[in-house]
């Protein structure tokens, strides 16, 4: 079955309220108007308002009141419209919900679910086009994911859901109206471990979210041109899937990290740490990273396509490597 990621979402919600009573959703526009990217619409006339709760716009309040819900015994999916917006949340998440199993001594656990929107490509400016991720894959206490496919958008919510502690969910913005095939059978998927897209044997693209296409559409060039890409989707920014980066390195022995963040202090400054603290006598070239311009995001489609990561970019990136 062939859906978009918005509708994979979407089913993602509707199966967490059909299956747990104790799961609710709230936030901004979540209800009557069916979020701000549509992922919701429909679930306030199917679910009422006890469940698909409508907030004020006060992004530290309606976390706040989703982690007192959550210690209270309830299964609460905050959703934050934009990634950007979180910062006004920032206190809420670091000092309450990322902590309060550690300042409990193990007494408290805060289950809850925090989704929004990340990234670029939809013209919508700088105070809502950010990829800061990085953020809060900084932050001990949480998990952090991002899901890069249909198949993951419909099945990490439930397992998220599980998850005794805090998940954060960031959804691609560039990725809502993308189309992918779903298993009649999907359901839940694991989230600690990263997923190689596309096996091969020259270089290792690694990549999560938005990227991911950038990455895979460089992958595809590459393979014109005799050059055998193996991309990795790290899908889980905390904790991160050391493993699987570090055989595919074992195997490849080049790294070429595409990331929508901006490069300085960034998950792929990470990425490329690790690697080299793991793996240095694996590499036989320097790390490539190819990242977001260290600009805000501009509003203009063609500098904002200039911004972002672009796969003629990364292939320039992997010629290096194998040079």
């Amino acid at each position: 079955m062939t859906i978009t990621y918005r509708e994979a979402l979407r089913e993602a919600l509707r199966e967490a309220l059909i299956r747990d009573e104790r799961v609710f959703l709230m936030g901004e526009d979540v209800g009557a108007y069916g979020g701000c990217f549509g992922v919701s619409r429909g679930l306030l006339d199917e679910f009422g308002p006890r469940r698909i709760r409508d907030t004020p716009l006060s992004e530290s309040a309606f976390v706040g009141a989703g982690i007192g819900a959550a210690l209270g015994g309830l299964r609460p999916i905050v959703e934050v419209m934009t990634v950007n917006f979180s910062l006004l949340a920032m206190d809420q998440i670091l000092n309450n919900a990322a902590t309060l199993r550690h300042m409990s001594g193990g007494q408290l656990g805060v289950p809850l679910v925090i989704r929004m929107a990340t990234g670029a490509g939809r013209q919508l400016a700088a105070q809502h086009s950010h990829s800061l991720e990085v953020f809060y894959a900084h932050i001990p206490g949480l998990r952090v994911l991002s899901p890069a496919t249909v198949a993951d958008a419909r099945g990490m919510l439930w397992t998220a859901l599980q998850d005794p502690d805090p998940v954060l969910i960031f959804e691609p913005i560039a990725l809502y109206n993308s189309e992918g095939d779903l298993p009649a059978d999907a359901g839940a998927v694991d989230i600690d471990k990263a997923a190689i897209r596309r096996a091969g044997t020259d270089v290792t693209l690694v990549s999560y979210g938005g990227a991911l296409r950038v990455a895979t559409a460089a992958a595809d060039q590459l393979a014109g041109e005799g050059i055998d890409a193996e991309v990795i989707d790290l899908r889980t920014l905390r904790p991160l899937d050391e493993t699987t980066l570090l055989n595919s390195i074992t195997r490849t022995h080049r790294l070429v990290i595409v990331d929508e963040g901006w490069r300085s202090m960034s998950v792929s400054a990470e990425i490329a740490a690790r690697a080299a603290e793991h793996a240095y006598y694996d590499l036989d070239a320097p790390i490539g990273r190819v990242c977001t311009a260290e600009v805000p995001i501009p509003y203009a489609r063609q500098l904002e396509e200039a911004a972002l990561p672009q796969p003629d970019a990364v292939v320039t990136a992997v010629y290096k490597a194998v040079g």
